[in-house]
């Protein structure tokens, strides 16, 4: 039973576009398109991934429902894939987030800690 359809929605949302990306990459792998220039494969690679498995971290905490430190984890994973992720992609587009993505990256670890947390709490 989904108890915060807001997470729900978010964690859908992200899925969408770890999908999205993942195929965008697979075009851009042979690097012929100069927009493939702007980001290593690596980096891409990694941001595909994280972005994947925090849409699915946002659907459980959609089904394990509100509670304040749930809540907590998932806005560290709503944010950090943002900045994680975010900068990847808009890197992508030549954009620069300046140096956000390690700050994400600590915000999904953080994450991760209020989800075990909440395990150990409940």
């Amino acid at each position: 039973m989904v108890r915060d359809r807001g997470w729900l929605a978010l964690g859908a949302l992200y899925g969408l576009i770890a999908v999205a990306a993942a195929a965008g990459a697979a075009h851009l792998a042979d690097g012929k398109l100069a927009i493939a220039k702007r980001v290593s494969a690596t980096a891409l690679a990694s941001a595909v991934q994280m972005n994947g498995w925090h849409a699915l971290a946002l659907v459980l905490c959609s089904l394990l429902g509100g509670g304040a430190i749930v809540n907590a984890a998932a806005t560290c994973f709503a944010v950090g894939v943002l900045l994680f992720c975010g900068s990847v992609y808009a890197g992508l587009l030549g954009l620069s987030l300046g140096p956000v993505t390690p700050v994400g990256g600590g915000i999904l670890i953080l994450g991760w800690f209020f989800m075990g947390l909440s395990a150990i709490r409940r």
